[in-house]
């Protein structure tokens, strides 16, 4: 069985801090792309636990609020529990039943991809993994993987059958005061994943913008990052584009990224989950990478995840 770093909870006997999963599948069939994130918040005004449901382009979205005690985690094997829902890295069984909305969820998860790891790098982070108390720490469970079960929304069935997930996570107090991220495996070559974020970073009195990007391609892995010295460039095409230029050494990635639309979710602050961000699930990402001025590849992803906070 997989073992990754950081995928359990960290807020033992911790106050104002949150912690939350996020799982992304595509039923590129149905036209559906569905977002859930299972969480918790140990804030000292409203500690409870919750499950984000995000849907689109149908642009559902559902905070479903549950009892801080109605959480917990089970570290080996791996799994999230709220309620009579359940997350692992094998299976997802979501039942929820809520005013006008309704969703069951069963489905299974196969051949994982979790990112490189080193001593050095034992997870996306770096050698932030190792600095205690960060105010936001994020974890790549899987690059991608495949799906297969059923999903019923609103009492409409859709069939999952082969299709492709995405996992991540974070931890902390509160998201970045400015930030951007996108993550998309659905190329024409189905090799191809690729994340990235960029985000304003506080640190003892002090703040710098940190990277950190992965790309999976061909069974090798790319890794842009401040701890490895890349360098980034944001331009700002539209409310909707950006077009983000990395380069490290002989290598050069860019990702012009665009997202059409977008929906609220609930986001972390001091603890508590009283904010708010933007994301899409419908985003494009044009994906260009250089080795020595050479292209190696370009392509497009679909069903991209895009949030533009601040950048």
């Amino acid at each position: 069985m997989t073992k990754i770093k950081d995928i359990g909870f960290h807020g033992h006997q911790r106050k104002n801090f949150f912690e939350g999963w996020y799982y992304k599948i595509v039923l590129e069939e149905s036209n559906i792309t569905l977002a859930l994130i299972p969480g918790v918040s140990n804030s000292t005004q409203d500690p409870h636990s919750f499950i984000q449901v995000f849907v689109s382009p149908q642009m559902i979205f559902k905070y479903i609020r549950f009892d801080h005690n109605a959480f917990s985690v089970q570290e080996d094997p791996f799994k999230v529990t709220i309620s009579n829902n359940h997350f692992s890295l094998e299976t997802i069984k979501v039942d929820i039943e809520e005013d006008d909305f309704k969703i069951n969820l069963e489905c299974t998860i196969s051949n994982i991809t979790p990112i490189k790891t080193s001593l050095f790098s034992p997870t996306i982070m770096g050698p932030f993994h190792y600095i205690p108390r960060m105010e936001c720490n994020h974890g790549i469970v899987s690059m991608n993987h495949r799906v297969n079960g059923k999903l019923q929304l609103n009492n409409v069935d859709y069939p999952i059958d082969n299709q492709k997930g995405y996992i991540e996570k974070d931890w902390g107090t509160s998201f970045p005061r400015k930030y951007v991220w996108c993550q998309s495996n659905h190329f024409t070559n189905e090799s191809l994943s690729v994340f990235l974020s960029i985000a304003v970073i506080p640190m003892i009195g002090f703040e710098f913008e940190g990277l950190i990007s992965n790309i999976s391609f061909n069974n090798k892995e790319y890794r842009f990052a401040t701890y490895t010295f890349a360098k980034f460039n944001i331009e700002t095409i539209d409310d909707h584009t950006r077009i983000i230029t990395l380069t490290q050494g002989k290598h050069k990635a860019v990702f012009k990224i665009h997202s059409p639309s977008s929906i609220g979710l609930v986001s972390p602050k001091q603890g508590s989950m009283s904010d708010m961000i933007k994301e899409g699930l419908e985003g494009t990402i044009t994906f260009e990478l250089y080795e020595n001025e050479s292209l190696i590849i370009m392509d497009v992803g679909y069903h991209s995840g895009v949030e533009f906070s601040g950048y």
